[in-house]
């Protein structure tokens, strides 16, 4: 699949989702500080980008995706399809420019994520989030995810994780 433009209200600029690029690691990592500002201390934020190593973009860039718009980036979207699991993808990182909340920004690289891995014969989606990451657990279930109770020690010693699952 080509770009896809989004149109926003008649005010905004068109928005366009496209493949990930390796040379896309350096500008999210970049704005990640920047970007969770607002819910994290800033050693926290810088911590984050831990999470996102350039190996994801460099082997999961044709599953990644990012939205750009005449002012930048407006945010991305990093998962893969399962090795291990031919029916499941799995969403690993979303980020979305604060300024851009709100405008459908991470719905939008959601859905197309749904469409190309069911194009590729997914059947299930799959993310984890901290319990104590509300907003990303509200938004989860609005976009029709299976939310788990909290497992302890899903990613190690006092690491608890919320479990999602979407059936495509």
């Amino acid at each position: 699949m080509g770009p896809e433009r989004i149109p926003r209200r008649k005010d905004e600029a068109v928005q366009e989702i496209r493949r990930a690029r390796l040379e896309d690691h350096e500008a999210v990592v970049r704005v990640m500080p920047e970007w969770w500002a607002d819910s994290r201390t800033p050693e926290q934020a810088r911590q984050l980008t831990l999470l996102l190593p350039r190996l994801f973009f460099e082997h999961f860039s044709g599953t990644s995706l990012v939205m750009d718009g005449d002012d930048g980036m407006h945010g991305f979207l990093v998962g893969f399809h399962s090795a291990d699991h031919p029916d499941e993808a799995y969403i690993h990182f979303v980020g979305v420019d604060p300024r851009r909340r709100k405008d459908g920004v991470a719905r939008a690289l959601y859905e197309r994520f749904f469409e190309e891995a069911t194009a590729a014969g997914r059947t299930k989606v799959k993310a984890i989030t901290s319990p104590a990451n509300t907003g990303s657990i509200a938004f989860h279930r609005a976009m029709g995810f299976d939310v788990h109770v909290p497992e302890p020690g899903y990613d190690g010693p006092g690491q608890d994780r919320v479990r999602f699952e979407k059936t495509l």
